[in-house]
């Protein structure tokens, strides 16, 4: 195999505005200046166009073009003859595909824009591979013929003969709503197919919402509605694209058991998702997949889970011995002195306070908190967690006489709606100039946030996890004694949850600062956890708030209510949720240890 490398040009069609600069690109090109259309700009042309085959890789006109539009990449040469999809000139390509398997759950794990959603359409029969020739894609007798020998040719034969039906549960859920229309229970019932209808409704707790219209329902209620509808039909191939958000804890498990009872020997099962704990407990194994996004995405061979997620967090894939990232993510977890020891230094406190809000009320117990010291809400969604950080921030007041001590603070909330009219540098720039242009504040937050690759984009155009990534930034900006961040991982891939994690964590350490927040991803939980405040209850019902507790005991509480035991990961000494009624699972829960601080297999 050689190690010439082959050339891809990505040119961004939403940052390449060839009317509105001097056309530097082409200007500077050395190839055009000896003759030859390298780079061609057409005055009718939206976007520029760059040729692959005449490129040299000198790197010159990514420096130029005033939009960052333009990305040269070198890719080794083995990838161009294991070309998936390429969907036009200068754009996106997929290498190789994730190989599902009948009565197994493939677990898709890597960043977002690296080709998960393109990788599931072929999959599902809903996109044609091109194998990159996007002018003339070639008849199926050609795809077959390329996929000869593999696992896929026979899946593929299937699809075409049309015995295979495939279903896919959509990305964005928030999208639903504009779609179909109707109450709830007429829609399941409609799509019904199997007979697991009552089953469903239980464990995705839709009891509630069965009369509802769908417009109505909140993010969390459409996910599970969502799931449901794909479960109750009939198909041989069943694809979840981030099944898991807007989810909490408990329900998440619930999910996960629907779709591993979507298993049966012959159907497929395939799942897009970023709760590292939810993949692991979900997938029989897993293809990473890296690159770099927008650009390209490569998959790899399908690995065990321990070892597939493990691949993933450390960035180096052994098989093909191959680094995709700088740095390896690990988890050091917050193991805490004797509380008894850290008592005395907590300085402040909130008392004990009762809250009531429509047929919903709330009871918190008193509590201290200290400096550099990050306190994690657990509990359902229902239960009054974004009610008591409203609580804290000033903007709800207690039922009782005594109320929360004047705070400064700064409110990350659950919503992001942007309103704000103008670019990303606009924005920070009017709300958090002193901490943004501060030289610490760049190194610490912003940069690892990746906030340089969005800075000239409009607010209102932003992605959901670039409107996250955005916000948080905000939030730690604001100068405050509290930080109250709501459900940060929320639209935030793999890779950015743990990032986030560890930008939050630094932060607050460093500025000697308090942060209460909620959080449902349980290895973004325990990474950022000092302490913990659990929340028990009847979700929308009533509901309590403990006082904060070491991590260990209060995840003990927390896990015991949802009958799961965790476990550590040896290598990198993230949380493991054991498989329901595994030797482990039933050993740890007789020993009552719901939760690991110390490393155990």
């Amino acid at each position: 195999m050689s190690d010439k490398l082959t050339r891809i040009a990505i040119v961004s069609s939403d940052k390449c505005k060839p009317k509105k600069c001097r056309q530097e690109c082409k200007k500077s090109c050395p190839v055009v200046r000896v003759g030859k259309l390298c780079i061609e700009v057409t005055p009718n042309d939206k976007i520029a166009f760059i040729s692959e085959e005449l490129c040299v890789g000198c790197g010159i006109c990514p420096k130029k073009c005033p939009f960052g539009a333009i990305h040269i990449i070198n890719l080794p040469t083995n990838l161009e003859r294991d070309t998936t999809h390429r969907y036009s000139a200068n754009s996106f390509k997929l290498h190789r595909l994730p190989v599902p398997r009948p009565g197994q759950v493939l677990g898709l794990v890597g960043t977002n824009g690296i080709g998960k959603s393109t990788a599931l359409k072929i999959l599902a029969g809903k996109l044609k591979p091109n194998l990159g020739r996007f002018e003339e894609p070639p008849d199926w007798e050609d795809i077959l013929k390329y996929f000869r020998g593999s696992e896929l040719q026979n899946y593929f034969t299937k699809i075409l003969e049309d015995n295979l039906k495939a279903i896919i549960k959509p990305q964005y859920v928030d999208n639903i709503p504009r779609a179909i229309e109707g109450q709830v229970d007429n829609i399941l019932q409609a799509k019904l197919e199997r007979d697991n209808k009552e089953w469903l409704i239980d464990q995705l707790d839709l009891k509630d919402v069965l009369d509802r219209d769908i417009k109505n329902l909140s993010g969390g209620e459409l996910q599970r509605f969502a799931i449901a509808v794909v479960s109750v039909q009939k198909a041989d191939i069943y694809m979840f694209d981030e099944p898991s958000s807007y989810l909490d804890v408990k329900q998440r498990l619930n999910a996960a058991r629907v779709i591993r009872s979507m298993l049966s020997p012959t159907s497929y099962v395939i799942v897009v998702e970023h709760d590292l704990s939810v993949l692991d407990y979900l997938s029989d194994f897993i293809c990473v997949l890296y690159g770099m996004p927008s650009a390209y995405g490569v998959v790899t061979l399908p690995f065990s889970v321990r070892e597939g997620i493990n691949i993933f967090l450390d960035g180096k894939v052994p098989t093909e011995n191959l680094r995709f990232r700088d740095e390896s993510l690990t988890f050091r977890l917050a193991e805490t002195a004797d509380d008894l020891v850290n008592e005395k230094m907590r300085r402040f406190r909130y008392p004990s306070m009762k809250k009531t809000l429509g047929d919903f009320s709330l009871e918190i117990q008193g509590g201290q908190f200290t400096d550099s010291e990050i306190l994690v809400m657990l509990g359902q969604n229902g239960t009054g967690k974004t009610t008591f950080i409203r609580m804290l921030a000033g903007l709800l007041k207690s039922d009782s006489d005594e109320q929360v001590p004047e705070l400064n603070v700064s409110y990350k909330p659950q919503k992001i709606s942007p309103k704000f009219q103008g670019s990303v540098r606009d924005l920070l720039y009017r709300k958090i100039r002193a901490m943004f242009t501060h030289a610490q504040f760049q190194t610490d937050v912003v940069k690892p946030l990746q906030i340089e690759n969005i800075i000239d984009q409009q607010v209102s155009t932003l992605s959901g996890g670039e409107l996250q990534r955005v916000a948080i930034v905000l939030a730690l900006g604001t100068p405050a004694d509290i930080y109250l961040i709501d459900e940060p991982s929320a639209y935030l891939d793999s890779e950015q949850r743990i990032i986030a994690a560890k930008v939050i964590k630094k932060f607050i350490f460093h500025s000697k600062k308090t942060a209460f927040i909620v959080e449902h991803d349980f290895i973004m939980a325990t990474y950022l956890a000092d302490r913990v405040i659990v929340y028990e209850g009847q979700p929308s019902v009533r509901a309590k708030a403990n006082a904060p507790e070491s991590l260990l005991s209060g995840m003990n509480k927390f896990l015991k209510e949802l009958e799961i035991t965790f476990r550590r990961d040896p290598t990198n000494f993230r949380p493991r949720i054991n498989k329901m009624d595994s030797v482990k699972d039933k050993e740890q829960k007789l020993s009552g240890n719901y939760f690991f601080l110390e490393n155990s297999d």
